[in-house]
């Protein structure tokens, strides 16, 4: 009797707490996984990339270049301003600007041409017209009709609101950002830009960069698209055709 009493009971653990314990113990597995899978993500960074040494010297090639047309700009005179009624200028980037003088970066950033087939307005005077003379090789700019300005916003009018671009299809909205400056709706606003009135700036800041588009099979074919574009630079009234090919 006192051996059978010396024996210990093994008691036994209900099913559901097993399936309890077990759900429990698959859950934290995962956690632990997830945490890791995190830690290796922040840890390993940016991968390096690598650069052939052809693209550093085709890059020093490029800056040396600009270095040198910036150089023969300061000698010569300064570009005559056109006439009166042409203020409005309209600018395009047609070729990339990878590895390019600071300076001309720093103007393509200014203009606000950061992507390539990207365009904007600007008002042309004398610090303007020094600062397309800086980035010719690389934005075909001219003057545009009231109808290509119309197509542009129409279509491709956008703004930004805190991180989030919005379409300008509202003149609610309109008016309720550029009210206090006597525009209420989206013909103001393309007047203003065309005719360069006193609030030209404001509706400028307004317009975000145009994002210009070109047809798929023209971007595989990169050789015959920047033929039909034709050479950056100053190109009058030609803009007008280069935005009906990329609007």
């Amino acid at each position: 009797m006192a051996e059978s009493e010396s024996k210990k009971v093994i008691k036994l653990v209900p099913e559901y707490l097993l399936k309890k314990r077990k759900a429990y113990q698959a859950i934290k597995a995962t956690q632990a996984k997830l945490a890791l899978l995190e830690k290796r993500k922040v840890s390993k960074g940016k991968g390096l990339k690598f650069k052939r040494l052809e693209d550093f010297l085709k890059d020093s090639h490029k800056r040396n270049r600009d270095e040198s047309r910036i150089r023969r700009l300061k000698v010569r005179p300064p570009a005559p301003l056109p006439p009166a009624k042409n203020q409005l200028a309209f600018a395009v980037r047609i070729r990339e600007i990878k590895g390019v003088s600071p300076k001309v970066m720093k103007v393509v950033h200014m203009f606000r041409l950061r992507k390539i087939f990207s365009g904007a307005f600007v008002k042309i005077n004398k610090t303007s017209m020094a600062m397309m003379r800086l980035v010719e090789p690389y934005v075909a700019w001219g003057f545009p009709n009231l109808k290509s300005v119309r197509e542009l916003i129409l279509k491709r009018g956008q703004t930004r609101i805190g991180r989030k671009r919005v379409p300008l299809t509202d003149n609610t909205f309109i008016e309720e950002h550029m009210g206090k400056h006597g525009i209420i709706c989206l013909e103001d606003l393309i007047h203003d830009i065309y005719s360069v009135g006193k609030s030209f700036r404001a509706s400028n800041n307004f317009l975000l960069p145009f994002k210009l588009s070109v047809a798929r099979h023209a971007a595989r074919d990169k050789a015959r698209l920047l033929k039909d574009l034709g050479n950056p630079g100053f190109r009058a009234t030609d803009i007008n055709s280069i935005i009906r090919q990329l609007n």
